[in-house]
């Protein structure tokens, strides 16, 4: 009977999942352009898919976008909208069922990043975020609620099997065969990974700290403590502490002035200097006593010059302090205990170390926070567009929009002062190492407009975004700041989101906005 009751309800939840062979591979879909178009300056293409090709359908998401059209004037802005926010919904979702263990309730829901064939735990946990307005509990397999659950499943799952890597397979229950890696086949890692079960290995501390934010964000949602003490949560949440704590090991003994073991190394053989750790893998030395935790690569993927990531630290002190509450709630209160012990003693290092002293105007000198430091007295001085960035803190929830020390960061974020902001004709923002000088991504952008109270930066922004999609009505991830017909990712779930999301952020916070034209 029991095993009768998993396949029912695995075929029940896969009836949510497009199989058809007639649906286009959306890659190809959304490189071209597709009628009917907006009827506005750039005619943007219509993105979504066919209904019956969708990944995943909610009535009420449908219903949202229903009742925005009522309220953005501009036809491109909206097409913009009805393309971007069900983009993860309509194209991303792999697979959502059940665990073929024992006990056989246990959800699990795979999403890919888009044109990557793979999860992410950082892009799959911000994918699922835009999608915080619509969620509210149930129990239903086909819900919202329950491809939350099914992810935070899958993330404990990834975690307690590989908790250094930041990108899987899809799982055994899924049917789906894993996907190749060709830029890992010469990767040498510590510890070691199993292909079947990981994308790519790069310990990236953002990712712990995604399956602690979804985690929260499910739980702030929904008020449902009791999903949490089932499962394998507690146990990730134990791996995630000893993970990062790991990670806090300088390069040298403070007793004898070793170099010490360390707990991750990863190189390979690239022609890019960002997709492998200096010294053997170990990375640029970090200095003892900071408290800080050490990443070994940024959220862009790119590896970091001085490990400890500043924004990464942010991204985790916060989320490990709100998911306290959740182990709290489902009496873990020692584990809790160490969690907010963690992450105040995390925002002590913070502050102490990741804050430098800066020239600013008229002979003044500012503090602003530091993009990542090493503890020795370098730090490294700019932002990249990917979350979490120093751009994103108060969004995060790390610190308020009027902190003066976030302030100060901000206007040298959002300036040629940061060497990966491009001042271009067409769009000007930041951008990354990730795709180098002169391209702009639009998140930074969108990040931009989310963490601004300011009318006229927020109308330029959602401007320039609008003439950046090159008439095909996504948000891709880097565009030439003078050259709006180069571009990389035709197909990003999580940018798409994002903007999505901010969307619906500008009209609850400046609604007549909306009702302007961009033309």
């Amino acid at each position: 009977m029991r095993r009768f009751k998993t396949q029912l309800l695995v075929v029940l939840a896969r009836l949510y999942i497009v199989t058809s062979q007639s649906c286009p591979d959306y890659s190809t879909y959304s490189k071209t352009r597709h009628e009917p178009f907006s009827p506005g300056r750039y005619a943007l293409s219509s993105a979504r898919p066919p209904p019956s090709c969708r990944t995943f359908n909610s009535s009420a998401l449908e219903s949202l976008l229903s009742s925005f059209s009522a309220n953005i004037t501009d036809p491109d802005l909206l097409r913009l909208f009805q393309n971007t926010y069900p983009n993860t919904l309509d194209t991303a979702i792999k697979w959502h069922g059940f665990s073929s263990a024992n006990p056989s309730e246990e959800e699990l829901t795979f999403i890919i990043t888009g044109d990557i064939n793979a999860m992410w735990l950082r892009d799959s946990a911000n994918q699922l975020q835009s999608y915080l307005p619509l969620l509210t509990p149930s129990s239903s397999p086909n819900s919202l609620a329950s491809l939350f659950r099914g992810a935070i499943n899958l993330h404990a799952r990834y975690l307690l099997t590989s908790p250094f890597c930041n990108s899987f397979q899809p799982p055994p229950e899924s049917g789906l065969a894993p996907s190749p890696n060709p830029a890992s086949d010469s990767d040498v890692v510590f510890p070691p990974y199993d292909p079947d079960k990981v994308f790519e290995c790069k310990y990236e501390l953002d990712s712990l700290a995604s399956f602690l934010q979804l985690s929260t964000e499910y739980h702030e949602a929904t008020h449902d403590s009791g999903f949490f003490g089932k499962f394998s949560w507690v146990e990730a949440v134990k791996a995630v502490l000893a993970t990062a704590r790991s990670m806090t090991t300088p390069t040298y003994s403070p007793l004898d002035g070793k170099p010490l073991d360390s707990p991750y190394t990863f190189t390979r053989k690239t022609t890019r200097s960002t997709e492998t750790l200096p010294n053997d893998g170990l990375g640029h030395p970090v200095a003892a006593g900071t408290g800080l935790i050490r990443s070994a690569f940024r959220p862009s993927d790119d590896s970091t010059t001085y490990q400890f990531l500043i924004p990464s630290n942010m991204l985790f002190c916060r989320y490990l302090a709100s998911a306290s509450l959740i182990a709290t709630a489902i009496n873990q209160t020692t584990l809790a205990g160490e969690m907010m012990e963690f992450s105040a003693s995390l925002r002590q290092a913070i502050q102490t170390h990741g804050v430098a002293s800066v020239p600013g105007d008229n002979g003044t000198v500012e503090r602003v926070y530091a993009y990542e430091v090493d503890g020795f007295g370098s730090s490294l001085l700019q932002d990249d567009a990917n979350l979490p960035s120093l751009l994103s803190a108060p969004l995060m929830g790390y610190l308020a929009p009027t902190d003066p020390v976030y302030l100060a960061t901000r206007k040298r974020v959002l300036s040629i002062k940061n060497p990966y902001y491009a001042a271009g004709g067409v769009i000007r923002g930041v951008g990354s190492a990730h795709t180098g000088p002169g391209r702009v991504w639009p998140m930074s952008l969108i990040v931009q407009i989310l963490t601004s109270d300011d009318d006229e930066e927020i109308r330029g922004a959602i401007k320039q975004i609008l003439g950046s999609t090159d008439g095909l009505g996504l948000v891709h991830e880097g565009v030439d700041g003078w050259d709006g017909s180069r571009w990389t990712r035709e197909w990003f779930g999580w940018a798409n989101g994002l903007f999505g999301g901010m969307m619906i952020d500008v009209m609850r916070r400046k609604e007549g906005l909306l009702r302007e034209s961009f033309q």
